[in-house]
């Protein structure tokens, strides 16, 4: 049995191996660390492998199984996250050189806990954007994350390595963050489903903060079931998060394979029928499998956007103002003139780019009271190439890494939950459509992803590595 060989994909297949012996824990976990030092050389997700510590891991899993014990749901299952995520023992870097000098973290973010306490074995942390601002992982500091289905394009951002880690069949499952599109552009990139739930639905406890009031936690899986069964096991309140919601845990994968049937499903309009012929092709394929014409209008989708970049950058610069002071030379270059500029916004803007939140909350209030789910594009194009300046949309050329998020900032804005499932097209690279639903309804969004996983439209195939 080789790495290069194996699958890691299913994490549901591989923790049912193992609970049952058919395979240990130190074999999937060995395989693991095989493919990513195979690997990884060139596609830079990782920043750190724990492979000692996640041997060990593995070994007490084994024993513990051979004691008769139950050692949960992901019992052996390799999983990695973003490296703003605490993780014991090693420095939570934020993808930054100022940060990789301060001191190792003495305990796992609350999501890492509740992974690890369901079985699952932490093998490393995850290259990102310099402080999770940027959308392509083209980072300074530890290189570029290429697209493991184009090694000239990028994975995305700012979880790239994040989603590129799943898309080359290193790990199963990862962590990452989205503020304003973070999970949703990788994962669209990369051809892999990625769920932002509710805004404070899980911990962000042990997770270093990029814009308070926009950044959620969620997730990465090549599958609608991998995403569910993760949610399950990662969201419900946390005393050690102020804006972690008191709302009980909700499960949703028992409800995937429930149908579609009696939800109102619309494909959005307006700010989001834009993107290169392609993307919008993606979009009507995807309404069509589901058998919907309907369409709305999400009004002040552009204005919401406009608020979410002043608050970003208001509050992202705020954060780093002590260093943005003292150590202008330690940033990546990109990443502190997007800060300086937050920091020279003026107040008012960002006032009024909170208040107008409360107006734009109520207007998608209004559209989910009489549909159930939105579909909308990821991105404007699929992967650009590293280091690519411009995009074209509609003929009008753009810059390209601040408008990879055209679609997804108005919906952060709000904190919806949104699946990000992943299209193919023979010859093409993968493309991104958000399953939008209303607040608390991941499991609308979870089921409408199974539907069109079920069809054969939505799919997660690894990338093949030479």
């Amino acid at each position: 049995m080789t790495g290069a060989a194996f699958s890691t994909g299913d994490a549901a297949a591989l923790s049912e191996e193992v609970r049952s012996g058919r395979l240990t824990a130190l074999e999937v976990i060995t395989i693991c660390l095989l493919r990513i030092e195979r690997f990884d050389s060139k596609l830079k997700c990782f920043t750190t492998v724990l492979a000692d510590s996640a041997r060990a891991q593995a070994a007490e899993i084994d024993r513990r199984i051979a004691a008769g014990e139950d050692p949960g749901p992901l019992a052996g299952v390799p999983f990695a996250v973003k490296n703003l995520f605490d993780v014991a023992g090693i420095t939570t870097v934020a993808g930054s050189k100022i940060h990789a000098e301060k001191p190792p973290a003495t305990r796992d973010a609350t999501a890492v806990e509740r992974l690890k306490r369901a079985g699952a074995v932490i093998v490393g942390a995850l290259n990102m954007d310099e402080y999770a601002y940027g959308f392509t992982t083209e980072n300074t500091h530890y290189g570029t994350t290429l697209n493991p289905h184009d090694l000239e394009r990028v994975a995305g951002g700012s979880s790239g390595g994040s989603a590129a880690a799943v898309a080359a069949d290193f790990v199963p499952i990862t962590l990452g963050t989205d503020t304003n599109g973070s999970i949703r552009v990788p994962a669209a990139f990369c051809g892999v489903f990625g769920l932002k739930p509710t805004y404070g639905r899980i911990s962000r406890a042990g997770a270093l903060l990029f814009a308070e009031s926009l950044d959620h936690i969620g997730h990465f899986a090549r599958s609608v079931r991998d995403l569910a069964r993760t949610f399950d096991l990662l969201h419900g309140p946390d005393p050690r998060d102020p804006v972690c919601s008191p709302r009980p845990p909700e499960p949703c994968l028992p409800v995937i394979e429930d149908g579609i049937e009696d939800l109102c499903i619309a494909v959005a309009d307006g700010h989001f029928a834009h993107g290169q012929p392609e993307v919008l092709e993606c979009v009507a394929k995807v309404a069509n499998t589901l058998g919907t014409s309907r369409t709305v209008t999400i009004p002040d989708a552009a204005r919401a956007r406009a608020a979410a970049y002043i608050i970003t950058a208001c509050e992202g610069s705020n954060l780093h103002l002590p260093d943005l002071r003292t150590r202008p030379q330690d940033f990546d270059p990109v990443v502190i003139e997007r800060f300086l500029a937050g920091a020279l916004l003026p107040a008012a803007w960002y006032v009024h780019a909170q208040r107008f939140r409360t107006v734009f909350r109520e207007q998608m209030r209004e559209i989910f009271k009489s549909v159930d789910v939105i579909l909308a594009p990821a991105t404007p194009c699929s992967a650009i190439r590293v280091g690519q300046p411009t995009i074209t949309v509609d003929g009008v050329p753009l810059a390209a890494r601040p408008n990879l998020g055209i679609f997804t900032q108005p919906l952060s804005y709000v904190g919806l939950p949104i699946v990000c499932a992943p299209v193919f097209k023979p010859g093409t690279l993968p493309l991104g459509v958000q399953i939008i639903a209303a607040p608390y309804r991941e499991a609308s969004a979870l089921r409408v992803a199974r539907r069109l996983e079920a069809e054969g439209v939505a799919v997660a195939p690894a990338a093949v590595l030479a």
